[in-house]
């Protein structure tokens, strides 16, 4: 069985975490299996949207705390593989950002450290509503350092610091308040309500949507004046396709439009 479970339906592409008894941790397998996977995902034109959701009682439990008690073995006390660690899952983490095609994150059960990240960066998120999130790391004595770089641009500063410093969870309504999340609904609606958000975003034309995904995060380091002239210069290039062209027309004449891409 594989770590990593893919199911094409249509434009969408649902990713499944298949680890459950091991909560789905970010293991070295299942970075290897998500780095691959997205890889292909991203070279793929026809995938429109991509879901990711976790087999078993949880989302994802953060990294694989036994593999990295074995690491410490090593003559270095594990620094080398440390850091190899930490750096191929922030690899995994800009690549969900970079990928042209939107990424939802399917949530239940628990997504903590760096599977509390993990949602952070996917561009969506969709939770059941007994899921709890937290990044916890400082319960076991290691401040969860490198998640919280997605926590931190995706809710208050104070928030997310006290989060970090205290360890305590927060369940999906206070995600969803704090902007961790999208959407919150009963858990037998998740994937429903998941694929829903999917196929409405993979109805749009997709070449606007990867267009608008890698501006959005462009824009976001820029100032204000720079952002405005680099996004002025991203409506002309859109507004050049003849796909485009076609929308304007079909909202005009009030008919379906006919897209290519």
């Amino acid at each position: 069985m594989a770590i990593l479970e893919t199911q094409r339906h249509g434009a969408v592409m649902n990713l499944t975490m298949n680890a459950p008894e091991r909560l789905n941790a970010l293991s070295d397998e299942m970075l290897a299996a998500l780095t691959e996977t997205l890889e292909g995902c991203a070279g793929d034109p026809d995938i429109r949207v991509i879901t990711l959701a976790g087999s078993g009682k949880a989302f994802c439990a953060g990294h694989d705390l036994r593999q990295m008690t074995a690491m410490r073995q090593a003559e270095d006390g594990g620094a080398a593989a440390f850091k190899d660690l930490f750096d191929r899952c922030s690899r995994v983490m800009t690549q969900i950002q970079a990928m042209p095609q939107p990424v939802i994150a399917q949530v239940h059960g628990i997504a903590t450290a760096a599977g509390c990240q993990l949602v952070a960066t996917c561009d969506l998120a969709v939770a059941a509503e007994d899921t709890r999130f937290g990044v916890n790391g400082v319960n076991i004595g290691l401040f969860c350092s490198t998640p919280m770089v997605a926590l931190s641009r995706n809710i208050p500063r104070k928030q997310a610091f006290e989060m970090l410093t205290t360890g305590d969870f927060i369940d999906a309504a206070r995600a969803r308040d704090l902007g961790l999340v999208n959407r919150v609904v009963a858990g037998d609606s998740l994937a429903g309500e998941t694929a829903a958000l999917a196929e409405q975003i993979a109805g749009k034309l997709g070449a606007a949507v990867r267009i608008g995904k890698q501006a959005f995060y462009a824009q976001l380091q820029m100032p204000l004046a720079d952002a405005y002239a680099y996004t002025g210069d991203v409506m002309v290039q859109n507004m050049l396709r003849d796909d485009t062209a076609e929308g304007i027309d079909a909202f005009l004449t009030k008919r379906p439009p006919d897209w290519k891409q």
